[in-house]
């Protein structure tokens, strides 16, 4: 990514265009969106660091005193110093000027002298829309979102904390895994999540299982050790106990962000009814916004057709797929060539949502394939 290039803007709204929303933003360092924009993208997101001046604009410099993004006001001019952004992340390259985000702003006036006159493509303007900007409060104690927002002061430090537990990042919280053990889960609370390590989550009384969600009804209280290796920060755990839910915070002030366009299906290789496809395919759907691969599990079915005979009763097809989150493409790939001759159905059930929670419309691919190809 071209980290010179990218920015973030932060515009502040009246404070009549503002308006609580029900779900806390996520919590996250520079760093973290720097190096992860098509994660948090359409992400509502609160960040730390520390405004300087800069010509017309703002520069957001990390806590460990990285030069971050760019923070530019809608009007007048930020106050240099400590900082808490509080907005929707924008990876600008993967919208559009006449993107319903930008209501009420000359899109192009704005974000063109940003990245040398021209529209930017994917990851190299990073913006934070729609935003307000506080001074931040001193946390009283180590919890799950100081964890998140300032890793460095926590960073060797042993803390305790109390968070929902969620697997193992079952619901796309966090960017990244350690990949230390097959217990490491995500702790989350009011809208921040934190990887633990080194203990399996179980004790008196329960044995939480990383791969089952309904395991993540649970409260945990986790004591130990902070670390960090480059953006991934998590909890080296000496104790594991159950707790009590916590009262998850409330942000004020949060602005309503004016609602994307459904994500909608593009093109998909094969095409609809196409004939004498190759048993070896491989089916790519690509689609028009970047979708939450969490929404995609389990949503996606390929079986044969049920021939006119009806000889034969439909059979569900093994397949794996993949996100490609820079194309924006699904790539279902099958265990075994497809048979020859048949009618294939491809289905994205209902449930699968963009990034930003729009839904995506049930969608339907047919293909017949045809004989082998040669050797």
């Amino acid at each position: 990514m071209m980290r010179l290039l990218a920015a973030s803007i932060a515009l502040v709204l009246a404070p009549a265009a503002l308006a609580a929303q029900s779900a806390p933003p996520t919590a996250t360092t520079v760093e973290s969106l720097l190096a992860f924009p098509t994660f948090f993208h359409l992400k509502q997101v609160v960040v730390r660091g520390e405004l300087r001046a800069c010509r017309d604009t703002c520069i957001l410099v990390s806590l460990e005193g990285e030069a971050g993004p760019h923070v530019v006001l809608r009007s007048g001019r930020a106050t240099e110093g400590p900082a808490e952004v509080l907005g929707q992340f924008w990876d600008v390259g993967r919208m559009t000027p006449d993107d319903p985000r930008f209501a009420g702003l000359d899109a192009v006036a704005l974000i063109e002298p940003l990245s040398g006159g021209q529209w930017p493509g994917p990851g190299q303007l990073l913006l934070i829309g729609a935003a307000s900007v506080t001074e931040p409060t001193s946390f009283p104690a180590p919890t799950v979102r100081a964890i998140a927002l300032d890793p460095g002061r926590y960073e060797g430090q042993r803390v305790t904390v109390v968070g929902q537990f969620r697997g193992r990042n079952l619901y796309g919280d966090l960017p990244k895994a350690p990949g230390i053990s097959r217990w490491d889960f995500v702790l989350r609370s009011a809208g921040s999540s934190v990887w633990v390590t080194n203990l399996r989550p179980r004790g008196q009384g329960f044995d939480l299982d990383p791969m089952a969600r309904v395991d993540t009804a649970r409260w945990l209280e986790v004591s130990g050790v902070v670390k960090r290796k480059g953006t991934l920060v998590s909890i080296e755990a000496s104790a594991i106990e159950q707790a009590k839910p916590a009262e998850e915070a409330v942000e004020t002030a949060r602005p309503a962000i004016p609602p994307g366009l459904p994500p909608e299906v593009r093109f998909s290789l094969p095409s609809e009814g196409e004939t004498d496809v190759s048993p070896a395919t491989t089916v790519r759907i690509q689609t028009t916004r970047d979708l939450d691969e969490a929404t995609l599990t389990g949503r996606v079915r390929v079986s044969y057709l049920q021939p006119p005979s009806g000889a034969a009763p439909v059979v569900a097809i093994q397949h794996t797929e993949t996100w490609d989150a820079a194309n924006r493409v699904l790539a279902i790939k099958f265990a075994a060539p497809l048979e020859r001759f048949r009618t294939v159905k491809v289905e994205l059930l209902e449930g699968i949502r963009g990034t930003d929670g729009q839904p995506l419309k049930p969608w339907t691919l047919t293909f017949t394939t045809g004989a082998e190809e040669p050797d």
